[in-house]
């Protein structure tokens, strides 16, 4: 990787090729059983972390040889470097990784009460860290910030959106960033400690995030970090919410993370001012004369 500095800002060395990547960068060049072989791990590429090498050569129709070959071709030393190297993968949360060959969708399948039991328990994990003390303390900080904005890439756009959209009703200087056609420069450039920056980073998270936090940092506004428990505390961030989003299936189970937008904004209505109350007693009235609602 390149080791030139770019705006002060030391280049970030380039990750190895994913287990995936050398399957379809090298498959038309496979020997046709061994192109058999990858058609296979391609479909359901998670399996390979709980199979042995001679169960996948028994379920691909294919010799021992075959995946020795296989995998060497890939560029790994053995069988046991390539699993380990899909468990890393499945860590990521990529749906392609956790859906199972031959298996129905467990939590879409599964009974009404297994499918609470699994919800309850991320609930109750992530209300051990999210507990009164702690939202209370961040639901003071959103009121007493000068401009509260809310940032989240891919599906964590949409808890942004969520929580922005609760929050607007007593705290009007609360934005969803960036906006259509802006730049993140652009919210950064002024920010400082009398703001608060709310972020979502549930998985899979771009690999620009880090980049993103750390500018976020340089400003000396207060960050709130909101993730999934797969990721270790941000150091900085004056607070970091780690929802938990285990599921047995292809998809995270994000009941938790709306559980504590919910809590969070529901703090913040509670803790508000007459300022605030009469915000949002004029936004009742404007229902009334509009007839909105």
């Amino acid at each position: 990787a390149p080791s030139a500095r770019r705006s002060g800002l030391e280049s970030v060395p380039v990750n190895p090729p994913s287990f995936l990547a050398r399957v379809r960068a090298q498959r038309d060049a496979f020997h046709p059983m061994e192109r058999r072989l990858a058609d296979f791990v391609l479909e359901f590429p998670g399996d390979l972390a709980s199979y042995a090498a001679s169960e996948l050569a028994d379920l691909a129709g294919v010799s021992n040889a075959t995946v020795t070959r296989f995998i060497r071709r890939l560029g790994y030393p053995g069988y046991g470097a390539a699993r380990r190297a899909i468990r890393r993968e499945k860590e990521a949360g990529s749906p392609l990784f956790i859906a199972r060959r031959g298996a129905a969708e467990p939590d879409a399948s599964a009974t009404p009460r297994a499918y609470l039991a699994r919800c309850q328990q991320n609930l109750r994990q992530t209300l051990i860290e999210a507990d009164d003390a702690t939202v209370r303390r961040i639901a003071r900080a959103v009121l007493a910030a000068r401009r509260v904005r809310i940032l989240g890439f891919r599906s964590s756009r949409s808890f942004a959106t969520y929580l922005q959209w609760q929050l607007f009703q007593v705290k009007e200087a609360t934005q969803v960033i960036p906006g259509p056609g802006d730049t993140l420069a652009q919210y950064l450039a002024d920010a400082g400690p009398p703001d608060l920056f709310i972020v979502f980073g549930l998985r899979r998270r771009p690999a620009s995030l880090r980049r993103v936090l750390d500018e976020v940092l340089r400003t000396g506004a207060q960050l709130l970090y909101v993730t999934d428990a797969q990721l270790a505390p941000l150091e900085g961030a004056s607070w970091h919410l780690r929802c938990h989003t285990a599921a047995s299936a292809a998809l995270d189970n994000h009941v938790a993370v709306i559980a504590v937008c919910h809590r969070l904004a529901s703090a913040v209505l509670a803790l508000a001012g007459p300022a605030e109350r009469a915000r949002l007693s004029a936004i009742e009235a404007g229902h009334d004369s509009l007839d909105e609602l």
